[in-house]
Parts: C-alpha cells; sequence; structure tokens
C-alpha cells in the first residue's frame, strides 16, 4: 500500500529491519508473559506461594502474609534446649561435689584421745626449752 512512499524516500530496508524489530519484540514479550503465568501457576500449585491466579484479568492476588519472624516457637525450642543442658550439667557438678574429708579414715574417740594429748605432750616439751640449744633466727 505504501511500497512507493518508501521507495521514493529510499527507506524500504528500513522499514523490512523495522518489521522485524516489532515481531522479535512483540515475541519476546510474549514468551515472558507465558512463562511468568507458568512460573506463577507452577509455585501457586506447589504452595511455595499463597496466591490465586485469575486468569480472565491475568492478574495474580497473592495473599497477604504475616511476619514470619513474629511466631516465637523457634526461641522458644532454643531456650528449653538451653535450659536441659544447664540443668544435666548443675546435675552433674552436683554428682561430683565430695564432702571436704570424705577420704580421710573417721577418727574414733579413742584415737582423738591419743592425738590430743600427744600434742599437748609435744608443746609442754617445747615449752619446757627443747628447742633452747638452737640457734634464735631474726
Amino acid at each position: 500500500k505504501f511500497a512507493s512512499t518508501f521507495s521514493s524516500d529510499m527507506t524500504p530496508n528500513l522499514i523490512v529491519r523495522l518489521r522485524h524489530n516489532v515481531i522479535r519484540t512483540g515475541l519476546c514479550n510474549i514468551s515472558i508473559s507465558y512463562s511468568f503465568s507458568h512460573f506463577t501457576s507452577k509455585t501457586t500449585r506447589e504452595g511455595a506461594m499463597d496466591a490465586t491466579l485469575d486468569h480472565a484479568t491475568s492478574w495474580m492476588v497473592s495473599k497477604e502474609t504475616g511476619d514470619v519472624y513474629f511466631p516465637n516457637e523457634p526461641q522458644s525450642a532454643t531456650n528449653s534446649r538451653i535450659a536441659f543442658c544447664r540443668n544435666m550439667y548443675t546435675e552433674a557438678v552436683r554428682a561430683l561435689r565430695f564432702p571436704p574429708d570424705l577420704h580421710k579414715e573417721k577418727e574414733s574417740a579413742e584415737n582423738r584421745r591419743k592425738r590430743r594429748q600427744q600434742e599437748q605432750g609435744l608443746a609442754k616439751h617445747i615449752s619446757n626449752g627443747y628447742n633452747s640449744h638452737l640457734p634464735a633466727f631474726v
């Protein structure tokens, strides 16, 4: 229809190239739109996205999600695990504690009386000048 006009303007090659570019751009846009619709339909089917597709208007309507970090379940689970480990540690430490002189044999009343008499005798002997022949250290 306008071939004579383009020939007189010496632009028929430009028009052919323009036609190819328009067709290529249109095909790219169609391809992108189909791939997005395919992607969104697949993700909603698999449950990765909480949305519905409106094919009549070509819209995806997603539902509003709450704050992902709001629930306290992970934090409470971590806190209970930490509390369990702390309790186990304190029980282990408590089980390893021994009374201060448990390794020593208990002294009988007779042995205690003999030991005290020996200590008193040694103290008297020292106070009577047992060490008087030793030089005094200053």
